[in-house]
């Protein structure tokens, strides 16, 4: 009678309480979802706390994410997509949480929020690395433009026009 092999379950509040595990189990999925807010600037004041800004002081509008962590936002109204970069862009759900719109290029017309982190007076740019996926680019551009300049060739002498 001692061991049914069945396992142990902790009431908890609502329709689903058998099958929701005790409060204090590990969530291995927490340590992922914490660092994908960091790296998506979902770094805002928790509540209670006010939503200022750690680095510069000012205020944002903060707004819960999918990851359960905060992202403040500057209170200016939605901008186009397009304008924004990529990994910066915010949008509001019904819900009213805010999502991370990734890097993919957003549909014509699409608005989003932007949030504080990449317009804080108190962060440089390298800091909040916007156009990393730019410098990118650039480099293999300039790769391509060294390697076209080396198989063209350079001319021994200009010609003679005159």
């Amino acid at each position: 009678m001692g061991d049914t092999h069945e396992a142990s379950l902790y009431p908890v509040p609502g329709p689903d309480s058998h099958r929701q595990p005790p409060a204090d189990t590990p969530r291995p999925w927490e340590s992922v979802d914490l660092g994908q807010a960091a790296r998506d600037g979902a770094t805002g004041p928790e509540p209670p706390a006010r939503p200022i800004c750690p680095n510069c002081g000012l205020a944002g509008e903060r707004r819960a994410t999918y990851t359960g962590q905060h992202v403040l936002l500057e209170f200016c109204p939605p901008i186009p997509a397009h304008l924004v970069p990529g990994g910066h862009r915010r949008h509001i759900d019904s819900g009213g949480r805010a999502w991370n719109g990734g890097l993919s290029e957003p549909p014509p017309g699409t608005m989003c929020r932007i949030p504080h982190q990449l317009a804080c007076p108190g962060l440089s740019l390298d800091e909040t690395e916007p156009w990393r996926w730019l410098d990118a680019v650039r480099e293999e551009n300039a790769r391509r433009a060294r390697r076209q300049a080396d198989e063209d060739g350079c001319p021994g002498a200009l010609p003679d026009v005159g």
